[in-house]
């Protein structure tokens, strides 16, 4: 008989964990960091009892929290750095869309640690001479747009795997002889993460490197899809030769 903790994890039940993990997390629940690092383990995770370590400090999964309604009124909450520093870290909210203006100075926003009540962060930085840096967890997306003119915007950050459902940081960025740029964990100053039951657990069953795993085994299977469609377009290409020189023969 199939001891129950052993019972294969289905992809249905991974999504649902995923978005208790994000119900949490707009209650307040969980941190960027804390959102990320658990939705990431939920997509490695491979039986029923892994995942049951994500949520037993949660409350159990209900009805999905419904969108946060638009806020009336409320503007966007500005950090500026004018010939000075500006930073946030550390624990903090993020209940609204935010800017970062750095004019001959620099800006600091460190995400990780903030708990988002939001679906996702909206940011708005600006840099003229100066350099606006956002640290986000390694693991989530990051949509960055806008304009540099004789100045950089970036991202260096391990996204999370393609169609994942994971956390997503947009940033609308306008560099004017300045930086904007979009790190993760591995290019910042590593963040001391609290240790829970379930990361306790998880590392006895994966050992400490299972980020590092999880991370390797999607890029063999998009090696692995990538040479299926090379030789799938290498076929093709055979059969329509052959063809080709079929009707050539005629």
């Amino acid at each position: 008989m199939t001891d129950p903790g052993e019972v294969r994890a289905s992809d249905a039940e991974r999504e649902a964990v995923v978005e208790q993990l994000r119900v949490a997390s707009v209650e307040g629940r969980l941190t960027l960091v804390e959102l990320t690092d658990r939705t990431e383990a939920a997509y490695t995770a491979a039986t029923q009892a892994e995942l049951a370590l994500l949520t037993q400090d949660l409350p159990a999964g209900g009805a999905p929290a419904p969108a946060p309604p638009a806020p009336t009124g409320r503007k966007r909450r500005w950090f500026v750095g004018i010939m000075g520093d500006s930073k946030r870290r550390g624990t903090w909210r993020i209940e609204q869309e935010l800017g970062a203006v750095a004019v001959m100075g620099d800006v600091v926003l460190d995400l990780r640690e903030a708990e988002v009540r939001t679906d996702s962060v909206d940011i708005m930085a600006v840099s003229v001479m100066g350099d606006v840096k956002i640290i986000v967890p390694d693991g989530v997306n990051v949509d960055l747009e806008g304009v540099a003119i004789m100045g950089d915007k970036k991202v260096d950050v391990l996204e999370g795997a393609s169609g994942a459902n994971v956390p997503v940081v947009r940033v609308h960025a306008y560099a004017v002889m300045g930086d904007v740029k979009v790190v993760g964990d591995s290019r910042a100053k590593p963040l001391k993460r609290k240790f829970s039951a379930w990361r306790e657990h998880w590392q006895l069953l994966h050992g400490e490197d299972w980020r590092q795993l999880g991370r390797q085994l999607r890029h063999e299977t998009r090696e692995l899809h990538r040479q299926v469609r090379d030789e799938t377009r290498d076929l093709h290409r055979q059969a329509r030769d052959m063809n080709r020189d079929l009707g050539r023969g005629y």
